[in-house]
């Protein structure tokens, strides 16, 4: 109970932390490290890790607009940025 209460009110980490975070929890799954409980706690935390991860993403793409340019070669305004 006393994990569960400090993840909700524990602040998100940052990108670069969840993606090393999340590697660390990728490795010691692959290298087979941890008992069958920890490992289905290990794959939920990494879960949660890549979900805040690709919805970091999608913020900073969504923040990203590309410049156009005119026909005078002139800035013209933004546009949204396509990967």
């Amino acid at each position: 109970m006393g994990r569960a209460i400090t993840e909700l009110t524990a602040p998100e980490p940052s990108f670069e932390a969840a993606l090393a975070k999340l590697e660390t929890i990728v490795r010691k799954l692959e290298g087979g490290e941890a008992s069958l409980e920890e490992s289905i706690d290990l794959y939920e935390q990494g879960l949660r890790l890549k979900q805040q991860c690709e919805a970091k993403l999608a913020h900073a793409q969504a923040r990203i607009e590309k410049i156009r340019v005119g026909e005078d070669g002139q800035a013209a305004g933004t546009s949204p940025f396509d990967a």
